[in-house]
């Protein structure tokens, strides 16, 4: 048996204002180029800069992954903590969901949140955890793979003074699905925003666990898969149940 360690905030991740409306089913945003090497042609190495090298090296997978600064503008857009802000240690690895498309999966999960027990697979900064805190949920469960980013998130929660309801736990999102998926206690409200390669590198796994997960939640529970173009959500069972919209880059659907 897999063993995992809980980190009860007061006693995420490698795993993004209020009641506005969803955004449009099917709008596209345009893709941005930031950050996106330039298609230049050179024939010397001293073409690179320092900070092209160190985005190269993110890009094939290196140990570079320190952001050059914090993000800007990490905070909660709704309910009870809105416009708190989060601590985020720039971590690129964490990716973390953008504003307008957290706002747009939560505007879509509407009331049902409330009174749910919020689960994120892959919590990074644990803003999807935290959101779900301040729109109601009862409690959330945050697993995180990566130790200090686990344990800032459970200095968000205490920060927050929601530290009671919330439960970090150290640990790998598969191993941890397939124990828990047996005794699912409650309804749920499950998010799964991994990195996207791991739609590719890791597909029949993500399968695995997204289907498992819908299979074992209860009557009321609703599960967010965030993805790219790359994932085919009608792959999964009972595709008729997914609700897909594409704020593009990011896909995602909601099963319910």
């Amino acid at each position: 048996m897999c063993q995992y360690v809980n980190i009860v905030a007061g006693g995420r991740g490698s795993g993004g204002a209020g009641q506005a409306a969803a955004l449009s089913p099917r709008g596209r945003e345009t893709r941005s180029t930031q950050g996106r090497l330039p298609a230049v042609r050179t024939n010397g190495p001293s073409f690179y800069t320092a900070s092209m090298r160190r985005e190269r090296s993110i890009r094939r997978g290196g140990e570079a992954k320190q952001a050059d600064g914090p993000v800007v503008g990490l905070r909660i857009i709704g309910g009870t903590l809105r416009h708190r802000k989060l601590q985020y240690s720039g971590d690129l690895r964490t990716r973390p969901m953008k504003d307008r498309v957290r706002e747009a999966v939560f505007n879509l999960l509407g009331p049902g949140i409330k009174g749910t027990h919020a689960i994120d697979l892959f919590a990074g900064t644990g803003a999807l955890g935290l959101e779900a805190i301040s729109r109601g949920a009862a409690r959330a469960t945050m697993i995180e793979r990566h130790l200090p980013t686990a344990k800032l998130i459970e200095q968000n929660a205490a920060a927050l003074g929601v530290a009671e309801q919330v439960e970090v736990v150290f640990g790998d999102a598969f191993g941890w699905s397939e124990e828990f998926c047996s005794r699912v206690p409650t309804v749920v409200t499950v998010f799964c925003s991994p990195p996207f390669d791991f739609y590719v590198e890791r597909q029949e796994q993500m399968r695995a666990l997204i289907g498992r997960w819908t299979e074992a939640a209860l009557a009321g529970s609703q599960v967010v898969v965030e993805a790219d173009e790359r994932f085919d959500f009608s792959s999964l069972p009972q595709a008729e149940r997914w609700d897909v919209r594409e704020y593009l880059p990011a896909v995602v659907g909601i099963f319910s």
